[in-house]
């Protein structure tokens, strides 16, 4: 009769079965680990790269202000060039005007100046087509007087030599008897600017009607 001892095959069985379990629970336990460890490698990384992105998000804000202020600041400084150039035309205009209301006056200060007793004038005029050229008409009672009052002009310093006598013409005089000449002047007036070292005239002398 034949025995067949089964047991010894059974823990075999048994044996191989456990050995397999076992190495399965190894296999899940390193996936489980190498699961767990590749998350908290991501989710640090991920954080990590969080907050480099609000660093460059910060840094971008404080760009984009930085910009904004210096774009106000050349406004500012543009401005400012526009204000200056505006009151600099404002000081150039004003100068002119000044200049322009000063020759009059210098003008109408040395004729008055140089003239000589018994002469006075009768109008005073601007060539608009030749700046600082003027005509003087006037009446005196001698060509002495007309004469000295032509070299009181040149010595003054502003009004270049020669000074043109235009025309002379006598007229009668009733009331005292007597005769008076009408004349004409043509003279170049010179700016004070220009005027090379004015001095009064040494003979001039205040006179007229």
């Amino acid at each position: 009769m034949i025995r067949v001892n089964l047991l010894a095959t059974e823990r075999g069985a048994k044996k191989k079965g456990g050995g397999f379990a076992l190495g399965g629970q190894k296999i899940t336990i390193g996936c489980s680990f190498i699961l767990v460890v590749t998350a908290g490698v991501i989710g640090w990384r991920y954080w990590v790269i969080g907050r480099e992105s609000r660093k460059v998000d910060a840094e971008i804000a404080a760009a984009q202000q930085e910009t904004a202020r210096l774009h106000g600041v050349i406004l500012q400084v543009q401005q400012f060039e526009q204000r200056r150039a505006q009151l600099q035309q404002r000081v150039t205009l004003i100068e002119q005007l000044r200049k322009s209301q000063t020759g009059p006056v210098h003008m109408l200060d040395q004729v008055s100046r140089a003239l000589p007793p018994m002469l006075w004038l009768t109008e005073l005029k601007q060539n608009e087509k030749a700046p600082g050229e003027v005509l003087i008409d006037g009446k005196c009672t001698t060509l002495t007087g007309l004469s000295d009052f032509v070299s009181n002009l040149e010595a003054s310093g502003y009004f270049k030599k020669s000074v043109e006598i235009v025309s002379t013409q006598a007229e009668s005089m009733a009331q005292p008897p007597g005769e008076l000449i009408k004349f004409t002047i043509r003279a170049q007036f010179q700016t004070p600017g220009s005027a090379a070292d004015p001095k009064p005239a040494a003979t001039a002398r205040t006179g007229g009607n």
